[in-house]
């Protein structure tokens, strides 16, 4: 039989070394499954509950892996479903190629079933490359520049294939005129470097601080080394953006933590105080938390010339690799006595974790959400994967998990979408299944997308080398982040009608779906529960009954925040008084003198 066009599909994703798509059928895709069907498992199809979930998984498959990822889906419904996870990718700058089904051509502008202008729907979220496939001759270089741009850019890119090309028989561009060529697929390395000039400017400007901070983001990964030797030679902190929170383990003394909303007092106070700012790879939005406009003089190195200066006015820009560019810079910087300043940052340091494991002890009822994260970073493995969903439980990820040893771990960053944790661990799963891997959920987004993918999780359990998947719920019965961003932004009580979620035991759900579960309503019981999950064989969910009253509280709360809080609670909030009574508990444990 001669090779149809699908066949040369699933052909074309090995050569360029794919070895999964992430996907679920429909009529749309008919011919690319059943070649599915002929390839004997090569690449593999992952069916996910949900096409979104296939995107999501094939945005933690290319976070986790460094590879780009693949998702699949039928043309009208799935190509929608894939977009919050193609949204994802595009906004964490996250290498991603969708194949799409479309309508067969015959039928395309008759408004037939299931057909979408999917170049339209397309069209921003892959705006670093879309094609539509109307003959086979086009396949080669509109599959191939799909990767190459993905890859070149770091963002999703998607191509459309009609039901009926999918069928054809395959026929490659010939050597003729309106014929496309294209090449076998190649990884070439970026190694960007800024020119002789910008160095010298950024060097003379590091050497000039007497109080450097420096921002590293998710673009620094890979260049921990030569950061902390640029750390070294300016004494500076180092402060992460939450992208780039396993840029660098929380070992080192003068590693402040994340920044930003969700950021520590050690980053915050850095930056309020530093005269010279280093960003290295990091987009993190909330310039608020850098220092004052004209108070710093800064540096920027990032891939993206398009990034330079967005949050911070810089003086010297630096376009290149981050790795790379650090390394050139080095020779140029002029190590002096910094003491008193890496001393300072270092004792806030050793100060926040003494807080942070005071609070995390703060009576709740029934169980502080923040000793969940500090019972976990005291044992989980040096070789974990974390994944975190978006919503309340992202601040305890935030602040109480300490990275160390080859640790991963990541979120939705920029997009901030709910229901991304668990099919990222999916995801993070098939990237690396030798190691552990832990997704830290609260229970809206449990109850969103991740129970069905639970069920993704247990059906692929034999293509793990290493079992432990674990989930871990903090179950409040509240969608808790819009909670507190009513009463801080809003000056508004909590409204039960749109914040309440329905009760549900996620310990039994999950028995059924082939994990083991497990219900916690004691704290002291956490750091059993945590020792069961790790010394399990199988998949475990922990379901933990947390106390949604416990705050957020921001490494610094503005005049606005604490006024809004306090008018929504005088307004009639229905949890008034234990928000007070936890808040003021957990702000005194920051207040309590440290042991130094």
């Amino acid at each position: 039989m001669a090779e149809q066009v699908g066949d040369h599909v699933l052909g074309r994703l090995r050569e360029w070394g794919v070895e999964q798509v992430f996907g679920y059928p429909g009529d749309g895709i008919n011919g690319i499954i059943a070649a599915f069907g002929r390839a004997e498992d090569r690449p593999r199809f992952i069916q996910t509950r949900h096409e979104e979930a296939a995107a999501f998984a094939a945005v933690g498959y290319a976070k986790f892996s460094g590879r780009t990822g693949v998702c699949a889906a039928t043309s009208g419904p799935g190509a929608i479903h894939l977009l919050n996870g193609l949204y994802d990718a595009k906004l964490d700058h996250v290498p991603v190629v969708a194949i799409v089904g479309q309508t067969a051509r015959s039928a395309m502008g008759g408004s037939y079933q299931q057909e979408v202008d999917l170049r339209s729907l397309f069209k921003d979220v892959a705006s670093a490359y879309l094609a539509e496939v109307d003959v086979p001759e086009q396949l080669p270089f509109a599959l191939d520049r799909a990767f190459r741009a993905a890859e070149a850019h770091r963002d999703p890119t998607a191509v459309i294939i009609p039901a009926d090309v999918q069928e054809e028989a395959y026929a490659p561009p010939a050597h003729a005129m309106k014929q496309v060529p294209s090449s076998p697929p190649s990884h070439p390395a970026v190694r960007t470097l800024p020119a002789a000039a910008e160095l010298d400017l950024a060097a003379e400007i590091l050497n000039a601080g007497d109080r450097v901070a420096i921002l590293a983001g998710q673009g620094a990964r890979g260049a921990g080394a030569a950061l902390t030797q640029v750390a070294d030679a300016t004494g500076a902190g180092i402060a992460k953006a939450l992208l780039g929170k396993d840029v660098l383990t929380d070992d080192l003394p003068y590693v402040t933590g994340s920044i930003g909303l969700l950021g520590t007092r050690p980053s915050y106070e850095m930056m309020r105080d530093c005269d010279t700012l280093l960003i290295v790879g990091s987009n993190m939005p909330y310039s608020q938390f850098l220092p004052e406009f004209g108070q710093a003089r800064a540096v920027q190195i990032d891939l993206d010339g398009s990034m330079i200066g967005l949050r911070y006015p810089v003086e010297a820009a630096l376009v290149g690799d981050a790795e790379a560019t650090l390394a050139a810079l080095l020779p140029r910087l002029e190590p002096r006595e910094r003491r008193e300043w890496r001393e300072t940052v270092e004792e806030n340091v050793a100060s926040w974790w003494e807080t942070l494991e005071r609070q995390s002890l703060v009576e709740a009822d029934p169980v502080n959400p923040m000793r969940v994260v500090r019972e976990l970073s005291e044992r989980i493995p040096d070789d974990a994967i974390v994944t975190a969903d978006s919503g309340s439980s992202t601040n305890w990820y935030a602040r109480q998990l300490k990275v160390r040893g080859t640790m991963r771990c990541s979120l939705s960053g920029t997009l901030a979408t709910m229901g991304c944790a668990v099919p990222y661990a999916i995801g993070a799963k098939f990237a690396y299944p030798d190691r552990p891997v832990v997704a830290l959920v609260g229970d809206g987004a449990m109850q969103m997308n991740g129970l069905a993918e639970l069920l993704t999780a247990s059906h692929y359990l034999d293509r793990w080398e290493d079992q432990r998947f674990i989930v871990c719920v903090f179950n409040n019965g509240d969608l808790n982040m819009v909670t507190w961003e009513l009463r801080a932004a809003g000056g508004a009580p909590k409204f039960g009608p749109s914040q309440d979620l329905p009760p549900v035991s996620y310990a039994d759900v999950a028995g059924h779906l082939g994990f083991q579960g497990v219900t916690v309503t004691d704290p002291d019981r956490l750091g059993d529960a945590w020792d069961l999950a790790f010394a399990a064989d199988r998949p475990v969910l922990l379901d933990v009954q947390c106390d949604p009253n416990v705050p957020p509280i921001p490494p610094h709360v503005s005049r606005d925040q604490l006024a809004s809080t306090t008018q929504a609670l005088l307004k009639g909030d229905p949890d008034a008084w234990d928000v007070l009574v936890r808040g003021v508990k957990t702000k005194a444990r920051e207040l309590l003198p440290h042991r130094h």
